[in-house]
């Protein structure tokens, strides 16, 4: 299944519209990431796109990633050290398990930006908007076709530099 099969045009766009929306009240970034596999850990697999995609660059080292292999029906949620630092363990627990229940649903698009908007409210909280705020990261979906996911087996979880 391709990405456009599992999250349309359409769909992609409201998701960065939420991000948009989300991101206007923190100065926290907001990515989401599909792929269709991930047959290993799929947080260890989320660091490694984390790193990949640079999401470690934000000034303030607050960016989070939703992960979600669609296929292989994993996700995970992982905050930068910004975010770890500043927010209680488990902290994304919730989010997990409402976007569960949406995709199992077969609501992809719809619990995304349920849970986009949420997130966007809770990182207020430990990262305000601000006047000057920019928005450091793209607010699109990215995508990936898991070619490289035998690579998943490895120990090295990356640097999050």
């Amino acid at each position: 299944m391709a990405l456009a099969d599992f999250i349309p045009p359409e769909g992609q766009r409201r998701i960065a519209d939420a991000i948009t929306d989300a991101e206007r009240h923190t100065t926290g970034e907001i990515c989401v990431h599909v792929t269709p596999r991930c047959r290993y850990n799929v947080m260890k697999r989320a660091v490694k796109t984390f790193n990949r995609l640079h999401l470690y660059t934000t000034k303030r080292r607050n960016a989070v990633l939703i992960f979600i292999a669609y296929e292989d029906r994993k996700l995970a949620i992982l905050g930068d050290t910004g975010i770890n630092d500043a927010v209680p363990e488990g902290f994304w627990d919730g989010e997990v398990e409402e976007l569960t229940r949406y995709l199992k649903a077969g609501r992809p698009v719809d619990g995304l930006c349920a849970i986009i908007a949420r997130m966007g409210e809770r990182l207020s909280y430990y990262f305000p908007g601000e006047r000057d705020d920019e928005n450091e990261l793209s607010n699109e979906v990215t995508f990936d076709n898991g070619d490289d996911e035998d690579e998943d087996r490895n120990d090295d979880y990356g640097n999050m530099e």
